[in-house]
């Protein structure tokens, strides 16, 4: 029986729904495979401490709650790539293959932003106590104000309006295939299906790191999350180590 959204929660506005989440868990109400689904999110949460910002009901913006107790969190990037292929597998069924996942955890469809996606992780005494993965993908809307040229929407692909809560049940199918895959063992097969659909894999790309700008070919990325490029230097990038300029 399908654990991932069995527990649908709908919120109509909330700060965020990692933080509504986590709230849950502190609280002792939270299942693992909990959904929490808002129409609206007030501070919604994006990587590099950014701010998600979406139109209210337009877009799916949820948390998925795992306790991986039986996964080890000395390579936490297993769990984003597993949940990055997840998000990957359902846009790229409505939205075709165009569809690519931009290193580390972007969904991105053609040169353009589809979805992110952001873990919050809770470790104690070397366990895995808790996972909270959030995720934002752009469905209905159609208006991103100054951005407009770097993201798009599913809507705009497919040339029609979709029921965005049918969708975001329809995401907790194919991200727990991923998760059970990942719980079975087969990392190998998770990390190459995650090279094998790497935004602009064998590419070259511009870097901006504090100490200066380069280029450099994107070749891969190894198991630790660790970006591999063929620069002299940064030839193994660790996320953080270097924004990607797009």
């Amino acid at each position: 029986m399908q654990s991932f959204g069995r527990r649908f929660t709908i919120l109509n506005s909330v700060d965020s729904t990692n933080n509504y989440a986590m709230r849950e868990v502190h609280a002792g109400l939270a299942n693992h495979g909990d959904v929490y689904f808002a129409f609206d999110q007030t501070k919604g949460k994006g990587q590099r401490n950014k701010r998600w910002i979406t139109q209210p009901g337009e877009n799916i913006t949820m948390s998925l709650l795992t306790f991986p107790v039986t996964l080890s969190p000395a390579k936490p990037f297993l769990l984003v790539a597993a949940v990055a292929l997840g998000v990957y597998d359902f846009f790229q069924h409505y939205a075709g293959n165009m569809t690519r996942i931009k290193w580390p955890n972007d969904i991105f469809w053609g040169d353009r932003k589809a979805g992110g996606i952001l873990i919050e992780n809770q470790i104690r005494n070397q366990k895995w106590r808790v996972a909270v993965i959030g995720i934002g993908i752009n469905i209905n809307q159609t208006h991103f104000g100054t951005i407009s040229e770097k993201v798009i929407s599913l809507t705009e692909i497919a040339g029609k309006k979709f029921d965005v809560i049918v969708l975001a049940k329809s995401l907790c199918k194919f991200l727990e295939t991923r998760y059970l895959q990942l719980l079975s063992g087969k990392n190998h097969d998770i990390l190459n299906d995650y090279i094998s659909v790497m935004y602009k894999l064998n590419e070259e790309v511009n870097f901006r790191s504090a100490i200066i700008d380069f280029r450099a070919k994107i070749e891969g990325v190894y198991a630790t999350g660790v970006l591999k490029t063929n620069h002299p230097e940064y030839g193994r990038l660790p996320w953080g180590a270097a924004e990607w300029v797009v």
